[in-house]
């Protein structure tokens, strides 16, 4: 099973003036093609930071990120910006959806962006998959949080992503919705074979992953290999 997502021996440092801060300091995991991973930690440990470095948002001083067998290391911020639209998909705690677009328009835009001709009947099977074909044409200010998540969802996989990038996805959800969520992201990405990258704070979703990293002042200090049974 050939790697999706490989992060060696990051570590990145911001600084200002005189000063620095070293908020990642020799972070290293891999993932497969449907497997997952729950980044886990205090405020201020590093995890937002983690996701940004490893989706190509930023880039760090030491260590190497590989998406699909590319170096990101030695792209130019266009070529990885082009990176992310062909192989990354990002969902987020506060949706993001674009309120003056229906649903299905939601899904459309990064089928469009990208030139796909068949844009409206993929995001129509999409929207589908994730039981909103009957709330296609539903703004998001008609949408409840649970089915702005599922569009939102929807949108990520719409550009059949290697690997997902997921932000507190459940974080703006009750318990019940987000057990609804958590439920079809898992299912999507085992069936589509991507890689997920989860940053949470909900031990529960974490446990339901197949590896979590637990970050303390940017430091890894401690990383779990779950069985799969607990994924399951």
């Amino acid at each position: 099973m050939s790697t999706i997502l490989k992060v060696q021996n990051l570590s990145k440092t911001y600084r200002s003036g005189s000063k620095s801060l070293q908020v990642l300091s020799n972070i290293s995991f891999s993932l497969n093609a449907g497997e997952s991973i729950a980044i886990v930690g205090p405020s201020g440990s590093g995890k937002t930071t983690l996701l940004g470095l490893a989706a190509g948002l930023d880039q760090c001083d030491e260590g190497l990120v590989e998406i699909n067998q590319i170096k990101l290391n030695s792209l130019s911020e266009d070529d990885r910006a082009q990176l992310r639209n062909e192989h990354v998909g990002f969902i987020f705690q506060n949706f993001q959806l674009i309120p003056t677009l229906s649903a299905l328009e939601n899904v459309m835009v990064p089928l469009e962006l990208r030139g796909d001709k068949g844009a409206k009947t993929i995001a129509e099977r999409l929207l589908m998959e994730v039981g909103l074909a009957d709330r296609a044409d539903h703004y998001p200010t008609q949408l409840s949080g649970g089915e702005q998540q599922r569009v939102a969802i929807a949108r990520a996989f719409s550009s059949e992503p290697k690997v997902l990038f997921a932000d507190e996805p459940t974080g703006n959800l009750d318990s019940e919705t987000g057990q609804k969520i958590e439920d079809l992201l898992f299912t999507l990405n085992r069936d589509k074979g991507t890689a997920l990258v989860l940053v949470t704070h909900d031990p529960d979703l974490a446990q339901k992953t197949d590896q979590i990293i637990h970050l303390k002042g940017g430091k890894m200090v401690e990383a779990n290999a779950m069985k799969s049974s607990v994924a399951s």
